[in-house]
């Protein structure tokens, strides 16, 4: 098996996700007593939550890079991002480090792409349902992308960032996605992507009114076979 790195951190929540995903999931197609090998540096998540200026994503930029090359330093020989909306310095951070770093919203559209998936749906923070960074990605596999509704933006952002990356799961929270979801398919939607780590902790993924494409399962099932030599 290949060892992958993972840039975690972002949130330690879905940190914990990415690995029990991508430990099951070789244990399922190896052996019981099988274990990933994998390389997880776990950022510190403080300064880089909701940034906005070029000034605070070029820092990101720096941070994410330093911790790719440890990463490729140490013996990935491929690298995970392990937030959505990290992704917007993918480039850079692809561009800095000699091995392959998979990207999640390539894993997600090959995944639609193949289900015949023709309009969805993209939930996520603000940047990733706003910026054309995550969305362009998805386009490219032949995806068309619903606008995004700015009402929901707003609060799927303000449930991500004050719930779900502390840990907190409420109520309130999957009675909204519920909804939203709902008027999404009545809009079209054919899918819906989860463009952010931690909302299987409110939403379904295999029992909804919609097919959901969790992008944290769909990457971990790259990272999978990246580690089999799929």
């Amino acid at each position: 098996m290949r060892k992958i790195g993972l840039i975690g951190g972002m949130s330690w929540v879905s940190t914990r996700t990415y690995y029990e995903h991508i430990n099951k999931l070789v244990q399922a197609r190896t052996t019981k007593l099988a274990s990933a090998p994998m390389l997880i540096e776990n950022l510190d998540f403080t300064d880089l939550v909701r940034l906005s200026t070029p000034e605070e994503w070029a820092r990101a930029g720096d941070v994410l890079e330093a911790s790719a090359k440890r990463l490729e330093q140490a013996g990935a020989t491929a690298i995970l991002i392990g937030a959505n909306s990290m992704h917007k310095v993918y480039d850079r951070i692809a561009a800095a480090v000699g091995v392959p770093v998979l990207h999640i919203a390539d894993a997600v559209g090959r995944k639609m792409q193949a289900a015949g998936v023709k309009t969805a749906a993209l939930i996520g923070s603000r940047n990733v349902m706003v910026e054309s960074f995550y969305r362009k990605r998805l386009v490219e596999h032949g995806i068309t992308l619903l606008p995004p509704v700015m009402d929901n933006v707003e609060e799927i952002d303000r449930i991500i960032y004050e719930e779900l990356m502390q840990g907190r799961a409420t109520r309130s929270a999957e009675r909204t996605f519920r909804t939203i979801l709902t008027n999404m398919g009545q809009a079209g939607a054919q899918g819906v992507v989860l463009g952010c780590t931690e909302l299987d902790m409110v939403i379904d993924v295999d029992a909804n009114v919609l097919p959901i494409y969790d992008g944290t399962r769909i990457h971990a099932e790259a990272a999978v076979e990246w580690i089999l030599g799929g």
